[in-house]
């Protein structure tokens, strides 16, 4: 009965909509993850996972089955357009706030949020394992491409410059090029609860080893994959305000460089973490990153 009138509801809601679909709903193909995105920006007490959970169903659906997990201390709606006082019967069942929410477009004021609002984790790691499959998925479809061979008995034509026989494709080049050859190094310091995370947790294809790719080094190489990491083993939640924002700059840094090495040389990139304080944060930072939790000792 609650689903009839939410659909009803959904369908009245659509008619009087008068603005069109966002450009960021528009672009994205896959409903799924549509849905992650628009539920991305509200907060949740179960960290996302009744989101993930029901991320395939139409969004009114996912709306009623999972509103019992957002953050109600948090957020206030308001019915700013007057939609929901029109659907008066489907307003009573589901209530303001699920009323609000299952529009087609959120309107400025309608939902207000008291305070940052981080992604949470359950959402987090969903959006980056679907960014990880497209990059694999765009990877394979360029390596995929047959290579145009010239026709027979065709020779280039000089142009007024000097001419030169084309060079290796992009691919061919990183695959070959020095620089994206793994060269195992000894573990970098001594610090053994450090090193004992990077060689058991990922795990590590070098036990004892750091690997350096495209210049860059990494704590471990992934066995049986192509994925670098970088283990971070710091006690984050037990640091003051003012270190934690300090650490995050310094850190940020390191990871970028980190990143663009891997990329280039055509490795995923994770980083991974002890705390759940130490993860948010960063993911605070930049949500495009791959963090996990490793719960390592220190």
């Amino acid at each position: 009965m609650r689903l009839r009138a939410c659909a009803a509801l959904l369908l009245l809601l659509s008619a009087c909509a008068t603005t069109e679909p966002s450009p960021r709903a528009a672009a994205t193909r896959n409903p799924r993850v549509a849905n992650l995105q628009r539920a991305a920006e509200l907060p949740w007490v179960d960290g996302g996972r009744c989101v993930v959970r029901e991320a395939s169903n139409e969004w009114a659906v996912l709306v009623e089955r999972c509103f019992h997990a957002l953050d109600h201390d948090r957020l206030e709606f308001r019915d700013v357009t007057g939609r929901c006082s029109v659907a008066s019967t489907g307003a009573a069942v589901l209530g303001l706030g699920v009323c609000v929410l299952i529009a087609p477009e959120i309107i400025v004021g309608a939902v207000i949020v008291a305070g940052a609002v981080v992604v949470a984790a359950a959402i987090s790691e969903e959006l980056a394992a679907y960014r990880r499959a497209s990059r694999e998925s765009a990877r394979s479809e360029v390596q995929t491409q047959p290579i145009k061979k010239p026709a027979a008995n065709r020779k280039p034509v000089p142009s007024g410059q000097d001419w030169f026989p084309p060079g290796p494709t992009e691919s061919s080049e990183r695959d070959r090029h020095p620089d994206c050859k793994p060269i195992p190094v000894p573990h970098a310091g001594a610090d053994v609860p450090h090193n004992e995370c990077a060689d058991k947790f990922p795990p590590n294809r070098y036990p004892g080893m750091d690997v350096i790719v495209g210049g860059e080094r990494f704590d471990a190489l992934q066995v049986g994959a192509r994925v670098l990491w970088e283990i971070k083993t710091h006690r984050f939640d037990t640091y003051s305000a003012f270190i934690q924002k300090q650490e995050i700059v310094k850190e940020y840094e390191q990871i970028q460089e980190e990143q663009k090495a891997a990329e280039k040389c055509g490795y995923d990139f994770i980083i991974g973490v002890s705390t759940q304080a130490h993860k948010e944060a960063l993911l605070q930072r930049d949500q495009t990153l791959t963090v996990v939790v490793t719960g390592c000792p220190r």
